[in-house]
């Protein structure tokens, strides 16, 4: 792949991102570099938020330093040099001590291109810092939930749907020329993208987030089915919790689907674009059904969608790109799979 930004921060990328930069790969030149640096600023932050240092104020303090001074509102990077110790993934470290080289990165593009790239980061943190002050201090041995539905789509629109957004923008910034109405479903659609995504996550990841004391599975619903966060922590639980887990299941496949109708308003001649679009929505779909047949709450099984197969979603991909009607069916297959 050609350079995206500059050695230094594509190693970094490609280091951090996973199986993201697979999707990095096939994007359209014009917009790789925008949102391969998103990805790393965005990165950066979960980051500093993720960090075991048993300080809550003071991560939300990092967090907003490092917030001000990629807006441009600060002059001096912030001091994540302790931070940078207590990671495990020397990968992680490396980018918290090269938070000034990401950031001046932004400089590498026009300024239309970096305001529409602070401005979704802003959101992202935003979100990234309701969830520390929701879920950082609470008291060892305790789950905080979510309230309701609202806070859960807030914040999966923070720190995804946004994404979905931005990438739109994107896109109709440097790639597409179309109609109003087209733009319109474009971005209701690509904010459904992101939303699916992140839900897809929290629905996987429940055991992992509950033993950090966390729920984002809403109070109020599970009120409602006579459930209470500490229910959920007992794999036993998983008959009464199933009819709860599937209203999950089904919003986010109504957001996925959301996400293949925004794959289909593609013009045909994007076909990298449909590609990049593509891979995460077969992968989406390949985890959802897994979620609706196995025990959510067996925190020692916890579902995955395997590289072998990954690998086989990508190939089917690159077969498919160049034609909207063989990507189209593809992704239909895999949803009836």
């Amino acid at each position: 792949m050609a350079k995206l930004i500059s050695p230094e921060i594509d190693s970094l990328l490609e280091k951090t991102s996973r199986s993201f930069y697979l999707t990095l790969k096939v994007l359209p030149a014009k917009i790789r570099g925008q949102i391969g640096l998103l990805y790393l600023l965005a990165r950066l932050a979960d980051t500093i938020a993720d960090s075991a240092s048993g300080n809550t104020n003071q991560l939300i303090d990092n967090i907003r330093e490092y917030n001000e001074y990629a807006q441009g509102n600060r002059d001096d990077p912030p001091n994540l040099s302790d931070l940078a110790q207590l990671q495990t993934n020397p990968e992680e470290a490396k980018l918290l001590e090269k938070v000034s080289e990401v950031v001046d990165s932004l400089e590498r593009f026009s300024e239309a291109d970096q305001k529409i790239i602070r401005h979704c980061l802003d959101t992202i943190v935003s979100g990234q810092t309701l969830d520390l002050q929701r879920f950082g201090n609470v008291e060892k041995g305790t789950i905080t939930p979510l309230s309701d539905d609202n806070e859960l789509d807030d914040y999966t629109y923070r720190v995804a749907g946004c994404v979905g957004e931005f990438w739109t923008q994107m896109s109709l910034v440097h790639c597409i020329n179309t109609d109003e109405d087209t733009e319109k479903l474009m971005f209701e659609y690509g904010v459904r993208f992101g939303k699916a995504l992140q839900l897809i996550n929290i629905l996987r990841d429940i055991p992992a987030d509950l033993a950090l004391g966390r729920c984002y599975i809403p109070i109020d619903s599970m009120t409602r089915y006579d459930l209470i966060p500490s229910d959920l922590q007992d794999l036993e639980n998983m008959e009464n919790f199933r009819p709860l887990f599937d209203i999950y299941l089904d919003l986010a496949w109504g957001h996925l689907d959301a996400a293949v109708e925004y794959i289909g308003l593609l013009p045909k001649r994007q076909f990298r674009l449909r590609a990049a679009c593509m891979l995460p929505v077969l992968i989406g779909q390949r985890t959802l059904t897994l979620l609706g047949s196995q025990n959510v709450l067996d925190r020692d099984n916890r579902v995955k969608v395997l590289r072998p197969e990954i690998k086989r979603l990508k190939n089917k991909t690159l077969w498919a790109m160049f034609s909207r009607r063989k990507c189209m069916k593809l992704l239909q297959s895999n949803r009836d799979a």
